[in-house]
């Protein structure tokens, strides 16, 4: 086995003393990429570098030059945030130059949050939702049988992920498919982003739930290189049954002040100092100081060439109106989930209220419940990665009479346990509350896999939902008190995570169902104070252009919009904010349509998702007497990818630049059918 020349046979294997060495090289090729990133999971990353080593440099056989080679073995890394281990991997396996990866995270680059195989040669597939992999390697190695192939196939997961039941559901069939070409690995480092595996969900005995699957089961120490070695040898030599490798393991072996530390799981190194400890702690005779120099640099100059190229996609107009890029028009910046974390500490006494955790709990803010309040810790159920078991046991609570608030991730909150919502909780009309965070492009660094595009499309269709989206913090707070003490029902509430402007205050208007209408009045030191904001159904017209449909942080957006249109255009602008997506506000919707003339809808989401929804509206209440044009911002029909937040939004066309520019398009279409109109007009 090892590194081969498809063409000439030729092998290349490393020894165990220089797989060693090339360990070290990989690890710290990995932290200076995730240093330069600023952003990603050093801990598992370094956990996993031995076996990824062993892996790619000895066992598999792969042929860098030839990297679809039909005869290649597979591995899929499950895990998918341990995408810099794969990374490094396939550089010092002569896929790709080692100094390419460190652009890793960065807007454009092939090495993304998470693995994007589309982009990368020697990436089996996309990965990113755990617990996926090993099914995926299932098919794989049955493949293999069905033509009568000889490669193999390795799945690296981590041991948190073992709390997916889909791994459990591939663990079945492996076994009973009796896939002896299949080899699992499992990087045992006991520790995920909420703490100790055993105390957020427990996993073992991991020895025996294999052997009962019907698997051959190794343990080893993951760090000593010798093991790793006799561990493959002993999974190819295996006959009749998959084999799993159970490999002991440190996070973030290598690095002193990272080993054996939870808080490592998804942080980069800060300064040149910590960066500095942690490349002499791994010792590489690599990075010498004109080495790390040389990389960074070239990460720098890599931003630099990403900043004019999104530049350059930006509409101009005759000044800045980006958000605080003056002395006027200042706006606080601060996440949606925010107001989520202060809204359930706010209502944690109620005993009727437990919460859910999901392994992200700090992130998303749902642990300010028992934050400071340990009598309430009771009342908080940790569920691990397990979001489909997470709505089931909602279920359960809410059948029981609790109030039961579910967290993860949006693309986990709506995507995976899409059945048990639909079926389980919608169907009966239950009272589970679902907080879908991390919603659209601005997610960032981490990629497609955990961009939440589609939940507004998903959650909208389902019968008995409420959907509600804040457009700040201060209504994201406001909006989950109505969700928990005045909605008795199914309700989803979606929320980014890059920190947006804040555009309300405890005093405006909020009602359930109810749009509001939001006007600019000029400007002013401060952002919020430039505009006014009414009821829809208190507004009285004041023959704006054009209405800029929004909900979530697009509002603010569009509000910004709304100053850029007065002020180069002279347009007035109706801006409503959809808070409550479902049960939508049809008649504001029909009345802005009837009096602007003019719609475009704003969302952080496909395109259509929210749009889709408010044409329906109009087409169910438009009077059909008076003609308006419609058109809409949003993601065009494709996944997101890594970069920072508000690079995204401008590569996505989805600043309030690019609203202006659309609306200003749309609002000269408007004038000139005016005008056509008016000239078919007989005169008297």
């Amino acid at each position: 086995m090892g590194l081969i020349d498809a063409k000439t046979g030729a092998e290349t294997k490393l020894s165990c003393s220089e797989l060693i060495a090339a360990a070290k090289d990989m690890r710290a090729l990995d932290v200076l990429a995730i240093h330069a990133a600023g952003s990603g999971h050093p801990g598992g990353t370094l956990s996993i570098m031995d076996v990824a080593a062993a892996l790619f440099l000895n066992e598999a056989r792969l042929d860098p030059r030839n990297p679809d080679w039909d005869g290649r073995d597979r591995i899929v890394f499950s895990a998918g945030h341990k995408a810099p281990a794969l990374y490094v991997s396939l550089a010092q396996a002569g896929y790709l130059r080692p100094e390419d990866v460190i652009t890793l995270r960065k807007i454009t680059s092939p090495f993304q949050g998470h693995p994007h195989a589309p982009d990368l040669a020697g990436v089996e597939v996309s990965t990113g939702s755990l617990g996926q992999g090993l099914g995926i390697c299932v098919g794989m190695a049955k493949a293999a049988r069905i033509d009568h192939k000889d490669y193999r196939v390795y799945c690296i997961m981590g041991d948190g992920e073992q709390q997916e039941g889909s791994v459990w559901e591939a663990a079945m069939s492996a076994g009973h498919f009796g896939l002896d070409n299949l080899c699992a690995v499992v990087d045992r480092n006991r520790l995920q982003i909420d703490g100790k595996v055993s105390d957020v969900m427990g996993v073992e005995p991991l020895e025996e739930k294999y052997r009962a699957f019907g698997w051959n089961v190794i343990e080893i120490d993951g760090h000593d290189m010798a093991a790793i070695l006799a561990a493959f040898a002993e999974a190819r030599e295996n006959r009749g049954k998959p084999t799993v490798i159970l490999a002991r393991t440190v996070k973030g072996k290598g690095v002193s002040f990272m080993e054996d530390q939870a808080g490592w799981h998804g942080l980069a190194t800060k300064g040149d100092e910590q960066l500095r400890q942690a490349l002499d702690d791994i010792g590489s005779p690599r990075t010498t100081p004109v080495y790390v120099k040389e990389l960074l640099d070239t990460a720098k100059a890599f931003q630099v060439r990403q900043d004019a190229a999104i530049a350059a996609l930006r509409p101009v107009f005759s000044k800045n109106y980006d958000w605080n890029s003056s002395d006027l028009m200042r706006a606080t910046m601060e996440p949606t989930r925010f107001g989520f974390g202060r809204a359930l500490a706010k209502l944690g006494d109620d005993p009727r209220l437990v919460t859910l955790h999901a392994d992200i709990s700090g992130s998303i803010k749902i642990s300010d419940f028992e934050a400071g309040h340990p009598e309430r810790l009771d009342r908080v159920v940790s569920v691990g990665i397990a979001e489909q078991n997470m709505m089931q046991v909602a279920a359960g609570l809410a059948l029981s009479g609790k109030i039961p608030v579910t967290g993860t991730y949006g693309v986990f909150a709506s995507g995976r346990p899409w059945d048990q919502i639909r079926t389980t909780i919608c169907y009966d009309k239950l009272n589970v509350k679902i907080a879908g965070a991390h919603g659209g492009v601005s997610v960032g660094a981490d990629g497609a896999t955990h961009q939440a595009l589609e939940e507004i499309a998903v959650m909208a269709i389902l019968p008995n939902m409420t959907l509600l989206i804040p457009c700040d913090s201060v209504q994201s707070e406001r909006l989950w008190e109505i969700a928990i003490k005045d909605i008795v029902g199914p309700t989803y509430v979606r929320f980014a995570r890059e920190a947006t402007p804040v555009v309300t205050d405890p005093s405006t208007p909020l009602e359930l169902g109810k749009a509001n209408v939001i006007r600019y009045r000029g400007v002013n030191a401060e952002f919020r104070k430039a505009f006014s904001t009414v009821l829809a159904e208190d507004h009285a017209d004041e023959h704006e252009d054009l209405t800029l449909v929004a909900c979530g942080p697009m509002v603010p957006e569009a509000m910004r919009a709304a100053w850029i249109l007065k002020e180069e255009f002279g347009y007035e602008t109706r801006v409503l904010d959809i808070h409550t997506v479902k049960p939508l506000d049809s008649e504001a919707l029909a009345r802005a349509a009837a009096e602007t003339g003019a719609v475009i809808t704003c969302e952080e989401h496909q395109k259509g998702g929210f749009g889709g929804l408010v044409a329906t509206a109009l087409g169910l209440h438009r009077d059909y007497q008076t003609p308006f044009l419609f058109d809409m911002i949003g993601v065009t029909d494709r996944f997101g990818e890594s970069g920072g937040p508000w690079e995204l939004m401008v590569k996505f066309e989805l600043s309030a630049e690019h609203i202006a520019a659309k609306a200003s398009a749309l609002v000269a279409r408007k004038r000139q059918a005016a005008d056509r109109r008016a000239e078919r007009v007989p005169q008297g």
